[in-house]
């Protein structure tokens, strides 16, 4: 299996398992990660989810099983071959998609390496924190490829636009600490322990909240970072509308009292 997963007092933490392989990606990894996404969404007890990693590298991305074995490798001598990765693509894309769309915040904790494909990964998450020895790299450019799984469409909402173009055009590194610094990681601690230990804790902190409200903030969040403001107003009309709980409010305010 690629990936272990367990479930504790509404936080769930996934790690990926594949420390040997660096955590590659292969077909198998996506084959796993949406039906273990789609039963993490539908649970009735889940608050947050927090994805980690084992071994020197978060992901090294792509697995080359990947190119080599066909699942990434159309017929480029024709149109027909060429148009079938249109839907390659958007099948990989789904469960990345549904990790941005889960209804819980999802925190990730990086360390060593996070390339390529697993940069995609975590471009999907709500929270970004690294121990000092991470890294991230684009790697796609760096073998002849655009980035096509994400990184490139939601890394321009998290970081500065000219350094997102410097690290897709060169296929340079970018450290722990200048992450930070750009707001692409939200905090960097000196170990992977101590980096898993924070998320958890983000992630237990977050499972004290109403679940409807930290959901309800979730979908206003990302709305507004796909529309104007104008629109993303009135949908956080109808939203709070739907989700508003006298009772939430009672309680909280009898709380401070």
């Amino acid at each position: 299996d690629c990936f272990e997963l367990s479930e504790e007092a509404g936080v769930a933490h996934l790690i990926l398992r594949r420390a040997d392989a660096l955590n590659t990606m292969t077909p198998q990894m996506w084959r796993e990660l949406e039906p273990l996404l789609e039963q993490l969404h539908r649970s009735a007890t889940l608050r947050a989810l927090v994805i980690s990693s084992t071994g020197k590298h978060f992901s090294a991305g792509m697995s080359l099983d990947v190119f080599k074995g066909g699942a990434i490798a159309p017929d480029d001598r024709s149109a027909e071959g060429r148009a079938a990765l249109v839907d390659m693509l958007a099948d990989m894309q789904k469960a990345f998609t549904r990790l941005d769309e889960l209804r819980v915040p999802v925190i990730a904790a990086i360390h060593g390496g996070c390339i390529g494909g697993a940069v995609d990964l975590v471009a999907a998450c709500d929270i970004r924190y690294a121990s000092e020895d991470a890294f991230f790299c684009i790697q796609e450019i760096n073998i002849g490829m655009a980035a096509d799984l994400g990184t490139l469409q939601r890394l321009p909402k998290l970081m500065p636009l000219g350094l997102l173009k410097e690290l897709a055009y060169t296929g340079r590194r970018m450290g722990a600490a200048r992450a930070a610094a750009c707001g692409l990681v939200n905090e960097v601690f000196a170990s992977q322990a101590q980096c898993v230990e924070a998320a958890l804790a983000c992630a237990r902190e977050i499972a004290q909240k109403p679940p409807v409200a930290i959901w309800g903030s979730k979908q206003a969040i990302h709305y507004a970072r796909d529309h104007g403001v104008a629109d993303s107003l009135q949908q956080m009309g109808w939203l709070q509308a739907a989700i508003w709980q006298n009772a939430n409010l009672m309680e909280a305010f009898m709380a401070t009292q």
